[in-house]
């Protein structure tokens, strides 16, 4: 009897560790650790994927909501081979799956078309076989399909007819064969595969649909002759009525120009509608409408590129609108619209959304959402004042952003501008890096030469100042300051209003931090609220970043690891190795002639400055920094190419 109650005894207590200690596993970290396992990742970009992980959202390659679930996976030309595991179909809440340009194969798994929310499909240029999957008509948000240049063979999926959303589908180059079904999608290719037109046609399409072909009976020749007639009478009957029809369009259209040159614009069509995948394609009255006909008290900021206004569009939703200056000649419409596509395809959870856009003769504007807590730049002067905890996360938010911009983008993304009142802040006070959308897409090449400096005095890298050679390093620089200015709470240009020569700044920093002396440096708005330490590692990481030569400063890949824990030691020491003549020899507008600090409370004496600068602008999208912006005007180089 003893036995048998410490057996049961024994079993109790055995089973109650169990559950006590176990903890359930995150269903996403499962399913991506499974599409990991069924993936060859020849270059490690998934080796960050960690299956004891409880959170995805810091993994390569992941976006995740400010609710911290996964909204997209995108891992485009990262040479992945293998197949894509049907466990996607687990990430419930994906928007976004970009794979294209890798050679996965395989069929493509029908528990893609299981997820409610997706919007964006693009799986192009792979080696994807079979047929396409009949749930596929079951996404009902789905908006952009791309499954062109695979090996998909058998019927052309009839349940796409069904999907209401979608605006732009691209087939080409499959295997694809048989009846073509009516879709909603506006834009289309479907060439390169031997489609068949219609139901009981035996016609080969020729990859543009744009309605079925006519059907006709074989019957007698004296059937054949009076069908010959009847078609020529209906010939004639139908040029005459394309005559009339036409005679109308071109009234119509006259008095529809006249009626848009009252308003200073030439709309290209009547209605937005959804087009480039996600991009909703606005009518210029539209934004006039939500903007109160781009009102002055509406103006949330002011760049380089024109003025951000606050909108409100029909359905009460908030909205920023950039209306930009001096684009419509150097881009025409294709190019523009090619830009604004890759544009929209750059989503990561650090980066500002571009929702939608307005092309007409003579105006160009892009749509975002807007961001209730302003910029990081309008945050830092402004009353409560950021805590530090705010400020870390803001710091690895954005290098997260520019991080994807640069490695995980393809074409890679170069912003050029990085600076405090391009960070903006959404309702959790995440870091969102914006403006970025008018930077130069490049290629694979490791740099992009430009004839035009675009960028912010005391943010702009030297060697881009002074030969317009801009790459990832030339981010790095600016991000470098950016970290300073969210220890200091002061503007980069506000250290020369207290110091003989503007730009003393790095000089100043790197005084400060070999003395060890980092509290002088933090805001006074903090008080004693920061962790000391902290600030000296980022402090350590800014000054990497700003070194003088791009080769020395580390990528944003690099500068996550540092901020998030790992390599920062290494890389610091490493630093020392270099030639203090390389780290301290700065071009006139990084002088170190002059060597006057200024006082901890030098940002309360320009508060005054502040105050004014801040009205004016108003909060949410702000470029207060483009009184000092090189984006207003092109300025051509000298120097050498």
């Amino acid at each position: 009897m003893k036995m048998s109650l410490s057996l049961l005894l024994f079993f109790f207590l055995s089973s109650a560790t169990v559950s006590f200690s176990y903890e359930p596993r995150n269903q996403e970290v499962e399913a991506l650790i499974s599409i990991r396992r069924e993936l060859n990742d020849p270059h490690g970009v998934l080796n960050n994927w960690d299956e004891d992980s409880v959170d995805p959202c810091s993994w390569a390659m992941i976006t995740c909501s400010s609710e911290n679930l996964v909204i997209g996976l995108g891992a485009p030309s990262q040479s992945l081979s293998g197949t894509l595991s049907g466990t996607i179909g687990n990430l419930t809440n994906l928007r976004q799956v970009l794979l294209q340009n890798n050679n996965i194969s395989a069929k493509i798994p029908p528990e893609l078309g299981t997820l409610p929310k997706l919007q964006t499909l693009d799986l192009s240029n792979n080696r994807f076989s079979n047929e396409i999957p009949a749930s596929f008509g079951q996404l009902n948000s789905l908006q952009y399909l791309r499954l062109n240049n695979n090996s998909l063979s058998g019927p052309f999926p009839a349940s796409l007819a069904k999907i209401p959303q979608l605006a732009f589908l691209d087939f080409s180059y499959n295997n694809l064969s048989g009846p073509v079904p009516k879709f909603p999608a506006r834009t289309f290719n479907i060439v390169g595969n031997p489609l068949i037109c219609g139901s009981s046609s035996t016609e080969v399409c020729s990859g543009s649909v744009n309605a079925d072909p006519l059907s006709f009976s074989l019957g007698s020749s004296n059937a054949e002759q009076k069908s010959n007639k009847l078609a020529i009478a209906l010939g004639i009957s139908l040029s005459f009525a394309t005559l009339i029809l036409l005679s109308l369009a071109l009234l119509w259209h006259r008095n529809k120009r006249k009626r848009l040159t009252i308003l200073n614009i030439s709309d290209k069509q009547e209605e937005g509608l959804i087009s480039l995948g996600n991009l909703r394609n606005f009518t210029f009255r539209e934004l006039q409408f939500a903007t109160d006909n781009f009102s002055s008290k509406n103006i949330l900021g002011t760049g380089g590129f024109g003025n951000v206004y606050k909108g409100k569009l029909g359905d009460d939703t908030l909205v920023a609108v950039k209306r930009l200056k001096d684009l419509t000649g150097s881009f025409g419409e294709s190019q523009f619209r090619t830009e604004l596509e890759m544009i929209s395809l750059a989503v990561h959870r650090n980066l500002l959304r571009l929702i939608g856009y307005c092309d007409t003769s003579n105006e160009r504007l892009l749509v975002y959402p807007y961001m209730s807590n302003g910029s990081v730049a309008s945050r830092l002067r402004g009353k409560p004042a950021l805590d530090w905890n705010t400020r870390k996360r803001i710091a690895i938010g954005a290098a997260r952003g520019l991080l994807y911009l640069h490695e995980q983008c393809d074409p890679k993304i170069i912003h050029r501008d990085v600076k405090a009142a391009n960070v903006l802040l959404d309702d959790y006070c995440e870091a969102i890096v914006g403006d970025f959308g008018l930077a130069k897409l490049l290629d694979h090449a490791d740099s992009h030469v430009t004839t035009a400096v675009r960028g912010t005095v005391g943010h702009i890298a030297p060697e881009y100042l002074s030969t317009g050679q801009s790459s990832e390093k030339t981010d790095a620089f600016g991000f470098g300051i950016l970290l300073i200015e969210l220890i200091t709470g002061m503007r980069a240009l506000e250290f020369g209003k207290t110091v003989s020569q503007k730009g003393a700044m790095l000089e100043w920093v790197k005084k400060i931090q070999k003395e060890k002396k980092e509290e002088v440096l933090v805001d006074r708005e903090l008080g004693n609220n920061y962790d000391r330490i902290e600030v000296g590692e980022i402090l350590q990481v800014a000054l990497l970043c700003t070194q003088y030569l791009p080769a020395h400063r580390p990528k944003m890949s690099e500068v996550v690891r540092m901020l998030e824990g790992d390599g920062l030691a290494e890389k610091w020491a490493a630093s020392h190795d270099h030639s203090n003549s390389t780290m301290n020899h700065f071009p006139n507008n990084f002088s170190n002639k002059s060597k006057a600090p200024p006082t901890t409370g030098s940002k309360h004496d320009e508060k005054s400055y502040d105050d004014e600068s801040s009205n004016k602008l108003g909060t949410g999208m702000d470029d207060d920094d483009d009184e000092h912006s090189l984006d207003s005007y092109a300025m051509e180089l000298s120097g050498p190419r």
